[in-house]
């Protein structure tokens, strides 16, 4: 390993990757007084949402219910931030329920520099006081083990190399993939479990932990016509232009037809450029055989801005044409090619949408298909990092499973109500895309659902919380805990845990225990406006 080290930082609580969880759970912290040390990998705090390019995916009950109160501060913030700074129109200034690309997977569906800014200003005060130190482009290479406690970690500044050791008393993981995990040697799993393993009746009979739901490695274009923005053909363009994907059952990756997904028929989608009054429906039940691509995740939309503020509106490319099933990213000798496939999948989907897709109007490509690198923060044009559905998952004191959650086996019950809820949830799916196993997209309707403390506490190790993707479900219940308000939750959770084991001197695993300690951490949780139960919502 490269690099001079450096002297040691010590806070009460570290915090592994700044996304949405780890940036809940660091504020959460901070806001109960506790000092906080956060790495991020790449420039850009917010994950899912900004440095890998996915708008707000949320619930249809979202706006009145199904939220803790911080979720609903980044989404209004979003909001105010557009009618502060942007040229809207007095219709789009006036919604209550802006939505400044007009996209149907998201109400809120915006700019990831919007949500790096407004979620900078949400931990501003903190970074100002010193409460919370945030170290931008490190990651975490190496975990100190002292009997079922970590004693520290080490991080790696991925510009210089330079390592730096990190002491505190907790350590929350909140990274992509649950780095934390095999570094600290926490017992985990990942890919699919086997049906004997987890007595889901979906699961499959045998396990695989290298069958991982699809990678995307998003990016943001805009359509100027009349103009040629072709980019150089890929270098791989000739394999992945004619790819057909297991998963796909003999037809091609790139191609307006996706595979079966969500126990429905197989989808022909449409692409429709620059749209003019596109109606917009956000309950996606209803988005039919025929989805319309553009409108998806557009993250600008020109009809809510004045005339001549944008030239184009502008789309996050996160499509079935490039989710990305050659490999997974972790767990095998060759995960650092899968790293290099799925952005050469997304290169080559757009040089075919601009060179050979086919067109309405019978013609081939639209090469006025441009790249907003700057969108995206990068010099290529591709998001920060790649869009990740699917982590390491702790072994915990409770798993999740997909009869806790799922309409089909509930019987008109709602969810499974947990006595130690510390967050809620929903998705219209259980969300499970195609998979480096081969499996196609599939996943059953979930209830309104909890957050269970349980499946946030280790079987063993003392002082580390999963605060991401990273908590006790199964391959199948991640489907509907790893999206954003979902995430959000968990870290906030994770971060109020922390701090109360900090001020109780007490450990996670007695506070699972202890009815008394649950009552208390849920007070807490509401206090701040966390939201515990729902109030009877159902599909």
């Amino acid at each position: 390993m490269t690099g001079r080290a450096a002297s040691a930082l010590r806070a009460a609580v570290y915090v592994a990757g700044g996304g949405l969880g780890g940036v809940s759970a660091a504020g959460a912290l901070a806001e109960r007084g506790w000092s906080v040390i956060m790495t991020e990998p790449t420039d850009w705090i917010g994950g899912q949402l900004t440095s890998q390019l996915v708008p707000l995916d949320e619930h249809r009950h979202i706006e009145r219910t199904g939220a803790n109160a911080s979720y609903r501060r980044l989404r209004d913030g979003i909001r105010d931030y557009y009618r502060r700074h942007f040229p809207l129109t007095e219709a789009a200034r006036h919604d209550p329920y802006l939505n400044p690309g007009h996209a149907w997977v998201s109400p809120v569906s915006a700019d990831p520099r919007v949500g790096v800014a407004v979620l900078e200003a949400m931990l501003a005060p903190h970074l100002a006081s010193g409460r919370i130190t945030l170290l931008r482009r490190h990651e975490p290479v190496a975990v100190h083990v002292a009997g079922d406690r970590v004693a520290g970690v080490q991080v790696r500044d991925r510009e210089s190399g330079d390592l730096r050791e990190i002491e505190a008393a907790f350590v929350l993981d909140a990274t992509e993939l649950g780095d934390l995990l095999p570094l600290a040697g926490v017992e985990h799993v990942s890919g699919r479990e086997a049906r004997a393993q987890t007595g889901e009746p979906s699961a499959p009979e045998t396990a695989d932990p290298t069958d991982m739901q699809a990678v995307t490695w998003c990016f943001a274009v805009e359509h100027l016509e009349g103009e040629d923005h072709t980019i150089d053909r890929p270098a791989t363009y000739d394999f992945y232009r004619t790819w057909e994907p297991e998963p796909w059952h003999g037809g091609r990756i790139l191609d307006f037809g996706g595979p079966a997904e969500h126990r429905g028929p197989r989808r022909r989608y449409t692409l429709t450029i620059n749209p003019k009054d596109a109606e917009i429906d956000l309950d996606h039940r209803n988005m039919g055989p025929t989805p319309e691509l553009w409108t998806y995740r557009r993250i600008a939309a020109r009809e809510m801005f004045r005339d001549g503020a944008f030239r184009s509106d502008i789309t996050v490319v996160n499509w079935p044409m490039n989710d990305y099933v050659g490999g997974p990213l972790f767990g095998v000798p060759d995960a650092q090619s899968r790293w290099e496939g799925a952005r050469q999948l997304s290169l080559s989907l757009l040089y075919w949408l601009q060179t050979e897709a086919p067109r309405p109007d019978g013609g081939v490509g639209w090469p006025g298909l441009r790249l907003r690198a700057d969108v995206a923060g990068t010099s290529d044009g591709l998001a920060k990092m790649p869009y990740v559905r699917e982590s390491r998952r702790i072994a915990a004191r409770r798993t999740i499973v997909e009869q806790d959650v799922d309409r089909a086996f509930r019987d008109g019950r709602g969810a499974e109500r947990y006595p130690d809820s510390v967050g809620v949830g929903h998705y219209f799916w259980i969300d499970r895309h195609a998979s480096t196993g081969g499996r196609t997209g599939s996943g059953g309707l979930p209830e309104p659902f909890e957050i269970p403390l349980a499946a946030l506490v280790p079987v063993r190790v003392r002082n580390l919380l999963p605060a991401a993707k990273n908590i006790g479900t199964t391959q199948i219940t991640n489907g509907c805990y790893r999206l954003h308000p979902v995430e959000w939750s968990i870290g906030e959770a994770a971060g109020t845990l922390a701090a109360y084991c900090l001020g109780t001197d007490t450990e996670p695993h007695q506070v699972s225990e202890t009815p008394s300690h649950i009552a208390a951490l849920q007070r807490d949780l509401v206090s701040a406006g966390a939201q515990l139960h729902w109030a009877g919502e159902t599909w």
